[in-house]
């Protein structure tokens, strides 16, 4: 029966397997994360709460920051795992194997079967990568969309000197960017347009293009991509879109949230945190090549484009730049194919790179070890100048004592593969060594790390769940009162809901979670507030009903 089955069907088969086996455990394990995971589960929440799954909601108003695609997809998680963290994430799961599966595929085209693996491999076993198709932001599946987009646009400039060229590819384009929009916005135009422009100049392939071509792509990317505010405007909900465009636009301009940071702040990300696909890439680019390749010329566009319109974004967060990990991962594949079948040796400058950015990592168990259990808050506060954070350092959290070993086994594994092994093990050991750490450091140490970031707040807004109370943050932002009590209804139809928990007439006792750094001058505001107790760097303050 299995000798029946083809190479590549088998090869499809190891990939789901492995795909599951790595990405699907142990995701309910941690509580989701501020903003992102709590912001799209709650949306997703709240369309189950209201059955209108028309309107992406926050607190049960219009929010207009997201379109509704992925919020759809936690939606159908939720209806078959209940509403909790599993779900959240299981959508990116799919996302993660699909993403494997489409990534071999193009290999494969490209050159074999063994390149194609080793795409899926260099971009599933990076670090960056593994980790978010186990969380519950929209990313991983905006940037799939956009890449999906980007080959089929390729194929159809690949096949226009022919004369049986077909527009099938065009179309499939099209629709799948117009998906891309429906994830996460316009952003998605900009990227792919962008890249595409630069990709047919340096291609010259300008003249080939039909205006019926162009005209065709634009009308299915509007019906596609702009049909949840096309339905807003007919639902008479113009403000909504005028509000999700103003905010794509002030994305670009300023910072949004308090994130910024300097130019250097994604590649700096990228070449650390795509450990270790990062490093092979580097090697790729080093390398003189004076063969023509346009898919590899494509990559370069799509990896360029989107580092520098991220850098010079004043918005600087760590997913801005993922869909880099596409084009970075394929350039690492160049590199790793060559080490694999054709004799080729990492160089002294990739061997250096993997153990220095490696020794980030073997040392981050044990110094987040360290930090946890030998030093006292008090002693802290000498070297770290954030109240805030201290407070939440005191947060009881239980350590075993060998989470160290984690970074040691693959301090062991990181110099065996670099200096003792060639070939295929040299890449087997660097790969299947880093997503079983990163996997194992999931599993051990993201528990605890949330526990002290996030955790107390987490548990104050829990014990509150379908009570009949009113609860919310005071001083900060947070989703996670609105997730984690399982909000029914707003306490007011009024959009300043905190002033009326505050001052208003409340049918019901009100609470509050805020810092405690944020503590003295909350009491001194708001006198009505009593403090029901403390825990780690979060308050919990009670107004009774009026």
């Amino acid at each position: 029966m299995i000798r029946k089955i083809s190479p590549e069907n088998r090869i499809r088969l190891l990939i789901v397997l492995i795909s599951l086996a790595f990405f699907l455990p142990f995701n309910g394990l941690v509580h989701l994360f501020d903003w992102d995971e709590i912001n799209f589960a709650e949306s997703a929440r709240e369309m189950l709460v209201t059955g209108d799954f028309g309107t992406v909601s926050i607190n049960f108003i219009p929010f207009w920051e997201k379109p509704p695609l992925y919020i759809w997809m936690q939606v159908l998680s939720m209806k078959v795992f209940g509403i909790n963290e599993f779900a959240a994430r299981f959508s990116n799961v799919i996302c993660g194997m699909l993403s494997s599966l489409v990534l071999f595929e193009i290999g494969r085209t490209l050159k074999d079967n063994r390149f194609g693996v080793i795409w899926a491999v260099s971009f599933g076993a990076s670090v960056l990568p593994f980790l978010y198709f186990k969380s519950g932001i929209i990313d991983p599946w905006f940037n799939l969309f956009i890449f999906a987009s980007l080959h089929f646009a390729f194929q159809y400039f690949s096949g226009l000197e022919k004369p049986s060229a077909s527009r099938w590819n065009l179309v499939g384009s099209a629709i799948i960017l117009g998906l891309a929009v429906l994830t996460k916005g316009p952003a998605a135009i900009v990227l792919f347009g962008l890249t595409i422009i630069l990709f047919v100049g340096f291609e010259r392939k300008f003249r080939l293009i039909q205006i019926t071509d162009i005209l065709l792509f634009g009308i299915l990317l509007l019906i596609t991509g702009g049909a949840y505010h096309i339905y807003q405007l007919l639902a008479g909900n113009g403000q909504l879109v005028y509000d999700f465009f103003i905010y794509q636009i002030r994305l670009m301009k300023t910072e949004d949230a308090g994130h910024g940071g300097s130019v250097f702040y994604h590649p700096i990300v990228l070449f650390v945190g795509v450990f270790p696909a990062s490093v092979f890439a580097l090697q790729t680019i080093l390398q003189k090549n004076d063969e023509k390749d346009s898919y590899r010329r494509l990559m370069i566009i799509l990896f360029s484009v989107v580092l520098v319109i991220f850098s010079l974004v004043k918005t600087k967060i760590v997913h801005y730049s993922s869909m880099c990990y596409l084009p970075l991962s394929y350039l690492a594949a160049l590199t790793v194919y060559g080490i694999s079948f054709k004799n080729q040796q990492l160089t002294k400058l990739s061997k250096v790179l993997l153990i220095t950015i490696g020794i980030i990592y073997v040392i981050s168990p044990g110094l987040l070890q360290l930090v946890a259990t030998a030093f006292s808050p008090e002693f802290l506060a000498t070297f770290i100048n954030d109240d805030f954070a201290i407070d939440c350092i005191s947060t009881p959290v239980n350590w075993l004592g060998f989470e160290f070993l984690i970074g040691l086994a693959f301090a062991g594994v990181l110099i065996a593969s670099v200096y003792f092994l060639k070939g295929q093990k040299q890449i087997m050991g660097l790969f299947a060594g880093t997503a079983t750490y990163i996997f194992v450091f999931m599993f051990v140490l993201v528990p605890k790390i949330e526990r002290y970031s996030q955790g107390p707040a987490i548990e104050m807004y829990s014990q509150f769940k379908n009570q009949p109370v009113w609860i919310s943050c005071l001083d900060y932002k947070s989703y996670a009162p609105l997730f984690y009590s399982e909000k029914k209804q707003r306490a007011t139809a009024s959009a300043d809901e905190e002033t009326f928990l505050l001052s208003g007439n409340t049918d019901r006792d009100v609470y509050f979670v805020a810092k405690t750094t944020s503590l003295s001058s909350i009491l001194e505001q708001y006198p009505q507030l009593q403090v029901i107790r403390k825990k780690g760097g979060f308050v919990l303050l009670k107004r009774p009903k009026s």
